[in-house]
């Protein structure tokens, strides 16, 4: 049965497992919200962890048509994908006469666990985002690979193909409603989730929950968009996350990478017209939106095992290092629909 992480919680055999959970849920509305499909099963023989699905790529058109006349034949496209499971984590090793000196909260275990907890989740977020299995095959394509040259991959400007909305470009009310008027031109693209995590089981997601996925500058410049449309809006839920939105779309800040060095959604110089013409525009990023569904976008995960599952150190065997980790997985991620998320590229935000 497709589960969340809140229901993955709820069925936790551990305490630990269940503190591990929290804490990606807590500090990743992205991961809460995701909904894992856990069917995938290893075959026989040398059986892969594969995840096979139908990709509607092409919607069956619908028109008038004038009487004694016939309607011009069209047909629904789809195309077959697979996704390879990969298991997502890492470990770390602490010294026994390390393990337990000063407050539990803050000891040398509880420490390198929640760093790893920082790092699991954020993997996740770039691989998402810019995953690409010819690059790193042991990851799953992202989202930036999977919308390049589709139909909700969207170019603003007939000419100049970019936008600015830096502050010195948006000084006025009139100006901010050019901006969103790209903005909701885009986001009419991407289809909502008709069936969210369609369990029925408390901690599922409901149909139609979208987000709009960015780095900390492209999201200010949303959040000023909005709030000079009297478009924003920011409110708490269960968890105490303060969750802003534009409209009903969802905010998020999905942060740097793994390293730190720079945002997983990058913030370049590029020559947005392609031709040379134009030149190179410094400043540009990119936005994302996405809508959570069993028949949209959500995750894979093998049937009949924990999401999450932890391992401590183990102190009572001999042995002066001992080993810690954590891992989710094996997992991917699925985009069922193409217009289930769409990438708006070429946003200069400085």
């Amino acid at each position: 049965m497709p589960i969340t992480l809140a229901q993955a919680q709820i069925n936790s055999q551990s305490d630990v497992d269940y503190a591990v959970i929290d804490q990606l849920r807590r500090y990743s509305w992205l991961l809460d919200q995701i909904v894992w499909d856990d069917v995938v099963t290893p075959g026989t023989n040398g059986g892969s962890l594969e995840y096979a699905y139908t990709r509607l790529v092409t919607a069956a058109p619908a028109a008038f048509r004038a009487i004694n006349a016939e309607y011009s034949p069209g047909q629904a496209t789809r195309q077959r994908y697979s996704a390879a499971l990969k298991p997502l984590g890492g470990a770390f090793q602490v010294d026994r006469a390390l393990a337990d000196l000063g407050p539990a909260a803050t000891n040398e275990i509880s420490f390198q666990m929640q760093q790893l907890l920082v790092s699991v989740r954020t993997r996740f977020q770039q691989e998402l985002i810019l995953g690409d299995t010819a690059v790193d095959s042991l990851g799953f394509d992202g989202l930036s690979k999977a919308l390049a040259g589709s139909t909700t991959e969207f170019f603003p400007g007939s000419t100049t193909r970019y936008v600015d909305w830096t502050s010195p470009a948006l000084t006025s009310v009139d100006k901010a409603h050019d901006a969103m008027d790209v903005l909701d031109e885009w986001l009419s693209t991407i289809m909502p989730s008709q069936t969210g995590g369609a369990t029925g089981q408390p901690g599922d997601v409901p149909p139609g929950v979208k987000a709009i996925l960015g780095n900390t500058k492209s999201i200010t410049r949303v959040r000023s968009i909005a709030r000079r449309a009297a478009m924003h809006t920011a409110a708490k839920d269960d968890l105490g996350r303060t969750v802003e939105r534009y409209g009903e779309w969802v905010l998020v800040d999905i942060g740097d990478r793994v390293d730190g060095a720079s945002p997983i959604i990058p913030i370049e110089t590029r020559d947005p017209d392609g031709a040379g013409s134009g030149g190179n525009i410094s400043g540009l990023t990119d936005l994302y939106a996405v809508s959570f569904g069993l028949d949209a976008l959500h995750a894979a995960s093998p049937a009949g095992r924990p999401l999450v599952r932890t391992w401590l150190p183990d102190y009572e065997r001999s042995g002066a290092v001992k080993t810690g980790e954590v891992e989710m997985g094996p997992v991917a991620m699925v985009l069922k629909k193409s217009r289930a998320a769409g990438v708006l590229r070429n946003v200069k935000v400085q």
